[in-house]
């Protein structure tokens, strides 16, 4: 979006404590109802960032399949579940929290220091070989998604499947309790 600079660091610094609460509420809400209607928030938040970054395909496919698809059937997985009490021998930390916050820090650590060591000058390349590769050969839509998922949206295109693994991962643990 072409927006003037203040109302763009506005929705920048209102997008981002949507979804740092909307985080801290998936980690923090005991109701698991709660957290996935957090969880919701954050998916929300993250397709917006989209639409500002001007990547509305990518915010249309967020929107759609992780709000309206993982999201629901999240909330729908943990109202049909029976018998499970959460607040019984309810303790505030274990030490299996303190060795996840652990790692999780330094996994989170480690990709603050790799995304500010990297050299993103590839990426505007990419960009530009994109537009000729655009104005010369490609006719079709399916040409150009495809173009776009490989150049110009390769990051958030990226950063989606990791969001389906942990995903993927989160859903096999909870089936294996």
């Amino acid at each position: 979006m072409d927006l003037p600079g203040p109302i763009h660091d506005f929705l920048l610094v209102f997008l981002g404590s949507g979804l740092i609460l909307g985080g801290l509420g998936v980690i923090l809400f005991t109701n698991p109802i709660f957290s996935a209607f957090s969880l919701g928030l954050v998916l929300v938040c993250i397709s917006l960032f989209y639409i500002l970054a001007n990547s509305q395909f990518v915010a249309s496919a967020q929107l759609l399949i992780y709000v309206g698809a993982i999201n629901v059937l999240i909330i729908f997985a943990v109202m049909f579940i029976n018998g499970l009490e959460y607040d019984k021998n309810f303790r505030l930390w274990t030490l299996g929290d303190g060795i996840t916050l652990l790692v999780c820090t330094s996994i989170f650590v480690f990709l603050i220091v790799t995304i500010l060591n990297t050299s993103w000058y590839g990426i505007i390349w990419t960009t530009k070989l994109n537009q000729i590769i655009e104005q010369d050969l490609l006719n079709n839509n399916s040409q150009q998604i495809g173009i776009h998922l490989s150049t110009d949206f390769f990051l958030p295109f990226e950063l989606i499947s990791i969001i389906l693994l942990v995903a993927l991962i989160g859903a096999i643990a909870v089936a294996r309790q």
